[in-house]
């Protein structure tokens, strides 16, 4: 007797379950390229003890409720007030993104009050942000169950970590990772691509780089793995993110968590690892 199980389709592959007079065995029937991408995706996590995960993309999309570019507006307004309106290019004060301008008078302005005074602003923006944050789809049970399974995971961020921790405190994720959470410092320059905020996750994890993985979904995320000697796992949920990322050199590239967390499973539990529909 063969039948289909009630359940939701989101939780993976088709599944069959074959009974038979004796036993009762659960089959996954996966397409061909279902099959490859999860079989791909086991062979990179495999050897993995230790998950570095950036937060803006992969974890959540900070300004869901926010307009990441009404604060970047809000910054200009605030620096035009102090009489700095020169400071920035007309690039720069028409981005859309409030990391550009804060980089931006950081680089001229190193270790300064400015950027410190700036840098808090953004803080107390991303503190609003994180309470309308959109959860990334399955990134919490892909949290959950990498914890579950005694792997250990931290946030290298450029956003600040007092973010961080109030979202994840919010999603009740906080425990996944403290006290591993690494963002934003006063200087600038170390922000991703530089790897620093992946080296101190390293360093007080005791993990060697080689046993790590990244998640992220930007160039700098990639160029910070790369030059810390950590594997990459891209996350682009558009077709624009996937291009600048394989444009950067990542290799490995996934459009939905959902795709990971099924690599996850089949890893803890080979039986169940999916089976590949024959080829036409």
């Amino acid at each position: 007797m063969v039948r289909r199980p009630l359940g939701n389709h989101h939780d993976g592959p088709d599944t069959l379950l074959v009974t038979t007079e004796t036993t009762t065995q659960t089959e996954q029937v996966a397409s061909p390229s279902e099959y490859d991408e999860t079989e791909a995706l086991r062979e990179l996590i495999t050897p993995v003890r230790v998950v570095l995960w950036d937060f803006d993309g992969p974890v959540c999309r900070l300004f869901a409720g926010h307009s990441a570019e009404g604060v970047a507006d809000g910054l200009v307004e605030w620096l035009e007030g102090r009489g700095l309106h020169a400071l920035l290019t007309e690039e720069e004060r028409e981005s859309l993104d409030p990391q550009v301008v804060l980089r931006a008078v950081g680089r001229r302005h190193p270790g300064s009050d400015l950027v410190t005074d700036l840098e808090e602003r953004l803080t107390q923006e991303e503190l609003k942000a994180a309470s309308s944050a959109m959860p990334t789809a399955w990134a919490d049970p892909l949290i959950r169950t990498w914890a579950a399974l005694g792997l250990r995971l931290a946030v290298t961020t450029n956003n600040s970590a007092r973010v961080v921790a109030k979202y994840l405190d919010g999603r009740g994720l906080l425990s996944c990772f403290a006290p591993h959470v690494y963002g934003r410092t006063d200087d600038l320059d170390l922000l991703k691509p530089d790897p620093h905020c992946l080296n101190q996750a390293l360093l007080a994890m005791g993990s060697a780089p080689g046993t790590a993985l990244m998640i992220g979904d930007t160039p700098s995320d990639y160029l910070a793995a790369r030059d810390a000697g950590v594997p990459f796992l891209g996350y682009a949920r558009t077709e624009r993110k996937e291009k600048l990322l394989r444009g950067a050199g990542a290799t490995a590239v996934v459009a939905s968590l959902e795709t990971v967390l099924r690599a996850v499973r089949t890893a803890a539990h080979p039986l169940a690892r999916p089976r590949p529909r024959p080829r036409a």
